[in-house]
């Protein structure tokens, strides 16, 4: 027999957050700070679309939707909707500011296969 608060206690528990490295997290708020409202969350999403099926999408939001999965790094709030988060559980977002690379990447353990593009999975 199980009691409600073991039931939600197993339900915490299961892998749906993505990982915001301390890079990327100082980014975003920076970002946050520059459009001088302190409402923004981090949204990350994916959208059916892009060259292998499916695409990332990074934006502020200040909504919050039902069944929002929502992780703190260092006062960065990161959102991910219901349905993108099975496809997101485990992934790594980081900024990279470098000659070869410039912006937020994503390393998703769970992508079969991505494009040259690196916006979009399968």
């Amino acid at each position: 027999m199980t009691t409600p608060a073991q039931t939600e206690s197993t339900e915490a528990k299961a892998p749906t957050s993505v990982v915001l490295t301390d890079v990327a997290a100082q980014k975003v708020k920076a970002l946050i700070e520059q459009e001088g409202r302190d409402d923004l969350r981090l949204r990350v999403a994916v959208q059916p679309g892009g060259c292998s099926g499916l695409r990332y999408q990074l934006f502020f939001d200040e909504r919050s939707l039902d069944g929002d999965v929502v992780t703190d790094f260092g006062g960065v709030e990161v959102v991910v909707d219901r349905m993108s988060a099975p496809y997101l559980a485990g992934a790594t977002i980081d900024f990279a500011d470098r000659i070869d690379a410039q912006g937020f990447t994503i390393d998703n353990p769970n992508a079969g296969s991505s494009c040259a593009c690196g916006d979009s999975f399968s």
